[in-house]
């Protein structure tokens, strides 16, 4: 048995995973999917003062709390900002970062710096409403359609469950700086179907830090590929246990 810990992007809650965990649970893995600080259960706890380094404490505390280990750390979008950091926080815990059509960071890099657009995402948020909180984007016409999902209950469950993304998770930089982490395998999903204008990804080298060949699998789907396409992704989470599980 393995432990998948299932870390959500922006603007979600850890119940964007709900199809995924019973699926990695069936196939008979300890399977963790908590809400970031100002999302889902904590959602009353959204400020100004939330940032990325509040929800890698969220990530580490939660891991130190429950005693994991060979954990399969999967992070999905905004998210990949956070797994990385954890990863070098805690390497000894962690058996393999998944980064599940997510920015993958380089040490001292911001959101705006691994995807550029994010300073357009600032930039309103600082000429709208309070200044330090930008709402979910809108929902854009098939095939993009929220977040890559087009069916309108969906659409209706996303928005059921959608929060506003504090200003300073994109502004404060991931810290890269144990040697140990570059020893994590990596597998990377990228999502090909419906990428908006703009949100291009950064091509992943042809090897991973530890070495060996980059592994990189893609699904025909939108960016929410664990709404849209929860059977497959949970495929190649599977293929992320440690071989001694």
């Amino acid at each position: 048995m393995s432990t998948y810990l299932l870390v959500h992007g922006a603007w979600h809650s850890g119940r964007c995973w709900d199809r995924v965990v019973p699926l990695l649970a069936e196939a008979g893995h300890r399977v963790l999917a908590p809400s970031l600080t100002g999302y889902g259960d904590k959602a009353r706890l959204l400020g100004p003062e939330v940032g990325l380094d509040t929800h890698v404490d969220d990530i580490v505390g939660l891991i130190l709390a429950e005693d994991l280990t060979e954990v399969v750390l999967v992070g999905h979008s905004y998210a990949g900002l956070v797994v990385s950091s954890v990863a070098h926080r805690v390497p000894e815990r962690i058996a393999h970062l998944v980064y599940v059509d997510a920015m993958v960071p380089r040490d001292g890099e911001t959101a705006v710096d691994v995807m550029p657009v994010s300073q357009h995402l600032i930039d309103l948020a600082r000429t709208s409403g309070d200044g330090w909180r930008v709402p979910p984007l809108p929902e854009l016409p098939p095939p993009a359609g929220l977040f890559g999902v087009t069916d309108p209950d969906d659409i209706a469950w996303l928005r059921s469950m959608a929060s506003d993304h504090p200003v300073r998770c994109l502004q404060q930089p991931v810290r890269l700086d144990n040697p140990a982490a570059l020893t994590i395998p990596q597998a990377h999903v990228h999502c090909v179907t419906g990428v908006p204008e703009g949100f291009a990804r950064r091509p992943v080298p042809a090897v991973q830090p530890n070495g060996d060949p980059a592994v990189v699998w893609e699904l025909p789907t939108g960016h929410d590929c664990m709404v849209t396409m929860p059977a497959e992704l949970t495929a190649l989470l599977l293929r992320a246990a440690p071989a001694t599980a």
